[in-house]
C-alpha cells in the first residue's frame, strides 16, 4: 500500500480522533476573575467551568439581626483568613431560614475589597472540587468555596471528595481557600435506628459509638468551626420584621400596626424565620406602594 492509498484512511482517523477529543475530560479553565466577586461551578456537556455571577447579592452584615453571636464568629474567622492568618473551614447548621447562607454572602460583600472571592459549588459537583482547588491555588485572591444546603445520602461520591479536601488527603488544600457549608443537620449523612446497634457497651457501663456512627460524624468533625442557628422566638421574629419594613421605607407607626399581620403570615407559613420575616416585609411594602400609586392615580 503506497502513501496515496493511506491518505483517505489517515483523514478518517483524524476525524475519529477529533470526535473522541470532544468527549474527553479537559482541564478546568480559568474564568475572567475581574468580572465578578462570586463564581458558580457548572458542568456543561461533561466539562466543568467557573461562571461569573452577574448579579451578586448585596446583603450586608448590618441587614442581619438577632444572630449577633453567629455573625461575630463568622466575621472573625473570615477576617483572619483574608488577612493571611490561620482560619477554619466552617459548617453552619440549624433551623431553616435563620440566615446561614445570607451570612456567608454578607461576609463576601464585607471583604470583597480586600480580595475575598466566593465559588459556589453544588453537592453533585463536589467530585470536581480538587480541580477547583488546583485552579485557584496560585491566585493572589482568597477564596471561599460555598456549599449550600449540604447533606449526603449513602454512597454519594462527593462525600469522599469533600472529606479528603477538608482533612485527610495527601494533597492538602491551598492556604488561600476555605470551605463554608450550610446544612439543616450537623451530621451530614442520614442517621437511622439501626445505627444504634453499632454502639458498644463496656464493662464499666460506658457507651461508645461503633464504626458506622463514627463514619457518619467524621465529615462534620473535619470542619474546624461549627456555628449553630436556632428557631427565632416571637419577639425576635417581630424585630426582624421591623428591621426589614424600615429597610423598605415604612415609618414606626406603620411597622407597629403591621405586627398582627406579620404574626398571621408566620402562622400560615408554619415558621417564624428570618426568611419569612423578609418575605412578609416585601409583600407588605409592595402592597402599600401599589395602593399608594393607585390612590394618587
Amino acid at each position: 500500500m503506497n502513501l496515496e492509498d493511506l491518505e483517505p484512511l489517515l483523514l478518517r482517523a483524524e476525524r475519529v480522533l477529533e470526535r473522541l477529543e470532544a468527549w474527553l475530560p479537559r482541564p478546568l479553565g480559568a474564568p475572567d476573575w475581574d468580572l465578578s466577586t462570586a463564581f458558580r461551578y457548572r458542568r456543561r456537556q461533561g466539562m466543568g467551568r467557573l461562571e461569573p455571577v452577574r448579579h451578586v447579592s448585596t446583603i450586608q452584615l448590618a441587614d442581619l439581626h438577632e444572630i449577633e453571636p453567629q455573625k461575630e464568629r463568622l466575621w472573625r474567622n473570615t477576617a483572619q483568613f483574608v488577612s493571611g492568618q490561620p482560619a477554619n473551614n466552617v459548617l453552619l447548621t440549624g433551623a431553616r431560614g435563620t440566615g446561614k447562607s445570607s451570612l456567608i454572602k454578607a461576609c463576601l460583600n464585607t471583604f470583597a475589597d480586600q480580595g475575598l472571592r466566593l465559588i459556589e459549588i453544588d453537592k453533585a459537583d463536589l467530585v470536581d472540587l480538587p480541580d477547583v482547588v488546583e485552579l485557584v491555588s496560585r491566585r493572589p485572591e482568597r477564596f471561599i468555596v460555598f456549599c449550600d444546603d449540604l447533606s449526603f445520602e449513602e454512597g454519594e461520591s462527593g462525600y469522599k471528595a469533600l472529606k479528603s479536601i477538608l482533612d485527610g488527603s495527601v494533597a492538602a488544600a491551598s492556604d488561600n481557600l476555605l470551605i463554608y457549608a450550610t446544612s439543616n443537620r450537623r451530621h451530614l449523612l442520614p442517621e437511622t435506628m439501626k445505627d444504634n446497634l453499632s454502639y458498644q457497651h463496656t464493662e464499666d457501663g460506658e457507651l461508645h459509638p461503633g464504626e458506622v456512627v463514627e463514619e457518619k460524624i467524621s465529615l462534620s468533625e473535619r470542619f474546624g468551626l461549627w456555628i449553630s442557628f436556632y428557631p427565632f422566638s416571637q419577639p425576635e421574629y417581630l424585630a426582624i420584621v421591623a428591621q426589614w419594613l424600615s429597610h423598605f421605607g415604612l415609618d414606626a407607626a406603620a411597622i407597629e400596626a403591621a405586627r398582627p399581620e406579620a404574626l398571621v403570615f408566620a402562622l400560615e407559613r408554619g415558621s417564624r424565620s428570618g426568611r419569612v420575616a423578609y418575605q412578609f416585609a416585601r409583600d407588605l411594602a409592595g402592597r402599600r406602594a401599589l395602593d399608594s400609586g393607585a390612590g394618587s392615580a
